[in-house]
C-alpha cells in the first residue's frame, strides 16, 4: 500500500549493491498458504511476546485479533475509523499504518498505533489551505474487563507530525531490542522531495531540523519538555542544536515497513524510491541514506528525476544493501514499482535461516503482480537477491502490502486484490517452501 504513488515508479532487478553485482532470477519456489482472509488492506500483523494471539491492522482503521487457532475474531480489538482522514477509494497511502506492543505488554497492557488524522491547523492558514493530514502515534491500554478489547478511552497522543501531502507517510512503528520505540517517516509526499512542505534547498530527507524522511527513536516510558515521550540520551543528534533530537537516521524517502532481526537486532527497512531504482537498507545509528542526493546508489537530480548525474556529493552516505530497477523508468529486467520491507527468517526451515524475505507491491499499478524476494548475505557482508516463484497460485500474485513474522520466526505476506482500502476481501498468507 504505502508504496503507491500515482506519480511513482519502482522496483526491479536484484543487486548486491556493494559491488553492483546482479543475481540472475532463480528457480526458487515458495508456496503461499492461506492463513486468514476477510480483511481490509492489512498493513501489519504483530504477535506480542508471550502471547498466542496475533493482531492485524486494517488500513481503514481497525485492529483485529487472530486467535491461537488461526480464527479471525469478528469483533475488532480497536476501531479508530472516526479518527482517520477520509480516504480515497481507488488508492490511498493514509490510514491506520502501524502497530507496536510495549515490551511489557503482558503486564502493563500498553500498545501503540500510528495513523493519519485530520490536522488541527491552529490558525495556520498555510496548513489549512495546503497541508493534508497529521500522522499520529497514540498509546492505548487493554480493557481491564476483556483482554480481547482495547480501552477506547485510554488513548494518549505520543507524537503528531503534520504532513503536507497524502503520500510517503512511512509510519511503521516498532520497539527495538533496547525497548525504545522506533518510527519511520517518509519525506512528506508528492514526488522528488520537492514542493509544498519540503525543504527547497536540500529536501526534507537531508534536513536534520525536519522530522520527515527519517527513522525516529523515542522513549515512551517517561515524558519530558511537555511531550508524552523523552529523548534517549544516546540518540546521535542530542548535542546538535540544529537537529531534531528524535532522529536516529536520515536521508530516507518513504521507509515502508521495517523490522528488527530477532537474532542479531539489526534494523532492516525497505525505502521506496522515485522512478528508477528501489532499495533495502540496514539502518545504523546516525546513518545518512542519501535521499534526495541519491536514489538508491545513483546520484539524483530532483529537477530531472529520470536522468541520473554521473557525479554528486556522496560524502557520508550509506548505500543500500540491495538495489533493483524500478519498472517505471528502468523497464528492462525490472522487478516492480514499489518495494516493501520484510523480515529475516528465523523459522523451522533451516535452509532459509538468516535469509531476508521482502518484496514489491506490484510490477504494475494497473493490475496486481506482487513480488516476493529472498535476500542472502555473503560472508563478506554483501547481499544478493533472488526472485521467488509462487508455485501454487494460478495467475498473478496479489498486491504485496507488507510482511509479518510470528513468534516462531515464520514469515507471512499481507496482500490485497485492490489498489485502495476497499471492502474485506484481502488475505494474509504464510510463506513456506514449495517442496
Amino acid at each position: 500500500m504505502s508504496k503507491k504513488r500515482t506519480f511513482l515508479g519502482r522496483l526491479a532487478l536484484s543487486a548486491c549493491l556493494a559491488l553492483g553485482a546482479v543475481t540472475a532470477a532463480s528457480a526458487l519456489e515458495v508456496k503461499l498458504e492461506e492463513y486468514v482472509t476477510g480483511l481490509n488492506a492489512p498493513l501489519a500483523m504483530v504477535q506480542p511476546a508471550g502471547d498466542d494471539r496475533k493482531f492485524v491492522i486494517e488500513q481503514f482503521g481497525r485492529v483485529k485479533i487472530i486467535d491461537k487457532d488461526g480464527n479471525l475474531l469478528p469483533t475488532p480489538f480497536l476501531d479508530i475509523r472516526n479518527k482517520i482522514v477520509t480516504q480515497f477509494h481507488d488508492f490511498d497511502e493514509r490510514g491506520l499504518l502501524g502497530l507496536a506492543f510495549h515490551p511489557d505488554f503482558a503486564t502493563n497492557g500498553k500498545f501503540y498505533v500510528a495513523y493519519s488524522a485530520n490536522t488541527n491547523f491552529q490558525g495556520d492558514l498555510g496548513k489549512m489551505f495546503w497541508w493534508d493530514h497529521t500522522n499520529t502515534v497514540e498509546e492505548y491500554t487493554v480493557s481491564a474487563e476483556d483482554p480481547n478489547m482495547a480501552d477506547r478511552n485510554s488513548g494518549r497522543i505520543i507524537t503528531e507530525i503534520d504532513w503536507p501531502q497524502f503520500n510517503h507517510n512511512g509510519h511503521w512503528i516498532g520497539f527495538g531490542p533496547d525497548k525504545m520505540l522506533y518510527i519511520s517517516t517518509g519525506d512528506g509526499g508528492y514526488a522528488n522531495d520537492w514542493g509544498i512542505g519540503h525543504n527547497v534547498t536540500e529536501g526534507n530527507g537531508q534536513d536534520l531540523s525536519n522530522l520527515h524522511g527519517k527513522i525516529l527513536r523515542i522513549d515512551v516510558n517517561q515524558g519530558s519538555d511537555g511531550n508524552n515521550y523523552s529523548i534517549p540520551e544516546d540518540n546521535p543528534f542530542v548535542d546538535n542544536d540544529e537537529a531534531a533530537p528524535e532522529i536516529w537516521a536520515y536521508g530516507l524517502r518513504n521507509p515502508w515497513r521495517c523490522s528488527f532481526d530477532t537474532e542479531d537486532g539489526r534494523l532492516f527497512c525497505g525505502d521506496v524510491q522515485q522512478n528508477s531504482y528501489e532499495e533495502q537498507d540496514i539502518i545504523e545509528k546516525g546513518g545518512n541514506y542519501g535521499w534526495r542526493r541519491k536514489e538508491g546508489s545513483k546520484c539524483f537530480d530532483y529537477q530531472a528525476p529520470d536522468n541520473h548525474p554521473a557525479t554528486c556529493d556522496e560524502e557520508g552516505l550509506i548505500d543500500p544493501i540491495i538495489e533493483y530497477a524500478n519498472c517505471t523508468a528502468q523497464p528492462s529486467g525490472c522487478k516492480g514499482i514499489s518495494n516493501t520491507g520484510g523480515y529475516v527468517y528465523r523459522g523451522a526451515n533451516a535452509d532459509w535461516n538468516g535469509k531476508y524475505i521482502f518484496g514489491d507491491w506490484s510490477k504494475s499499478f494497473a493490475s496486481m503482480d506482487g513480488q516476493i524476494f529472498i535476500g542472502t548475505e555473503a560472508d563478506d557482508g554483501t547481499w544478493s537477491m533472488e526472485v521467488a516463484n509462487v508455485a501454487n497460485m494460478d495467475g498473478k500474485t496479489p498486491y504485496i502490502l507488507a510482511f509479518a513474522q510470528d513468534a516462531e520466526g515464520e514469515v507471512y505476506a499481507l496482500t490485497s486484490i485492490t489498489t485502495g482500502p476497499n471492502g474485506t476481501l484481502d488475505t494474509i498468507y504464510k510463506i513456506v517452501p514449495a517442496n
